[in-house]
């Protein structure tokens, strides 16, 4: 990925509704810090956020199984989360499906661009 297209894959984990306030935090930094000394700095900090949050599918559907995660999704909605990520799983998908989650699975695949 070039730069820039990697700038834009950090603004749209920022934007992501399921991004935790930590990674909001990290990514924000991060794209304050692009283009300046304290870049490389910032895109260790947002990679090493990226890794302590992302979760697998199979952690995905665990949750959205369990109890916590009816408390967090709603009844029906744990039901279609656990749907769609089984069906994901089904598919190939290793990570959780959101959109942070995924945006980050993207991130840490191009780690070496980033960090530089």
């Amino acid at each position: 990925m070039t730069r820039e297209a990697l700038k834009q894959e950090v603004e749209r984990f920022l934007e992501a509704y399921s991004l935790c306030p930590e990674g909001k935090a990290a990514a924000q930094a991060y794209l304050e810090a692009f283009g300046t000394e304290h870049e490389q700095e910032k895109a260790k900090a947002l990679i090493q956020e990226i890794k302590e949050d992302i979760i697998g599918i199979d952690d995905l559907i665990a949750f959205a199984e369990s109890e916590a995660g009816k408390a967090v999704f709603g009844e029906e909605g744990a039901k279609n989360t656990a749907a769609a990520a089984k069906e994901a799983k089904a598919k190939g998908e290793d990570t959780c499906i959101c959109p942070a989650c995924q945006s980050g699975k993207i991130l840490l695949a191009n780690e070496r661009e980033i960090i530089g």
